[in-house]
């Protein structure tokens, strides 16, 4: 009989991912990165496609911050309001199959930039939860977990290095 030494997790609410903060600035470089290529760029379609899943994952992470802090503000609020409407749109444009081109992974950079864009906006309106460390390189709003935990894109955390 095989065992695994694999713990499966019961989250639905996704409490557990919002203690790990994100690690933004890696993403944001990426999407800097992305959103200069012209037609001359010489990635294969396989790197492209891996580059949209990477920006796709990291979306759907900043789009779950921005849904936890859009139901932090009332019902009839404005900036409540918008965030819904962006993230309505996200969850089309993520529901879209991923191809292996430029123009998918810069419309999967455009979309992390106006979820980063959004959440700011919704700090604004509900304030930080908490100040970033130095050097940790997030925002307010992904500092919320134990101190020097990072998200290393979508799935894993580990320690901060030196």
């Amino acid at each position: 009989m095989h065992t695994s030494a694999h713990t499966v997790l019961y989250d639905p609410d996704g409490l557990i991912e919002a203690e790990l903060p994100l690690d933004r600035a890696p993403y944001e470089c990426l999407v800097t990165a992305v959103l200069a290529w012209t037609g001359q760029d010489a990635l294969t379609a396989r790197d492209l496609e891996q580059i949209a899943l990477q920006l796709t994952g990291h979306a759907r992470a900043v789009a779950a911050d921005v849904r936890r802090r859009a139901d932090q503000l009332p019902k009839d609020s404005g900036p409540k309001a918008l965030a819904d409407v962006v993230l309505r749109e996200a969850e089309g444009r993520l529901s879209m199959m991923i191809e292996g081109t430029v123009r998918c992974a810069q419309n999967r950079a455009r979309l992390v930039r106006a979820l980063y864009a959004r959440l700011d906006r919704l700090e604004t309106a509900t304030g930080p939860s908490a100040a970033p460390s130095a050097g940790q390189g997030t925002s307010p709003s992904h500092t919320h977990g134990p101190p020097g935990r990072l998200k290393v894109g979508p799935y894993e955390a580990r320690p901060p290095g030196p």
